[in-house]
C-alpha cells in the first residue's frame, strides 16, 4: 500500500512540518483540524509537497533524509520543483 512524505506550510508564520501519511487528504485535515500536537498552534497549513513511495518503511526512510538536510533552502527547492513540474 503506498505511502506519501509530504510537507506542509503554515498560512500562519510559513513554517514547514515534514510528515508520513497513507491518507494525504485525511492527514492535513487532522492538521488543519488542531489533533496534531505540534501543527496545532500554527494554522491552517497548506499542502506544498509530496512524493510517493511504495510503503511505510521507503516513505519513513525519506522523511528522514529529508530531515536531516535541515536546510530550508533546501526545502524551497524542492517544493518549488514540484510546483513547476
Amino acid at each position: 500500500m503506498p505511502h506519501y512524505v509530504y510537507i506542509i506550510q503554515s498560512q500562519t508564520d510559513e513554517s514547514y512540518y515534514i510528515g508520513t501519511s497513507r491518507d494525504l487528504t485525511e492527514r492535513i485535515e487532522r492538521h488543519n483540524q488542531g489533533r496534531s500536537k505540534y501543527t496545532k498552534s500554527k494554522r491552517p497549513w497548506s499542502l506544498v509537497y509530496f512524493e510517493e513511495h511504495a510503503d511505510r518503511s521507503d516513505a519513513m526512510k525519506r522523511e528522514y533524509a529529508i530531515k536531516r538536510r535541515k536546510s530550508k533552502e533546501y526545502l524551497a527547492k524542492l517544493i518549488k520543483r514540484f510546483n513547476s513540474g
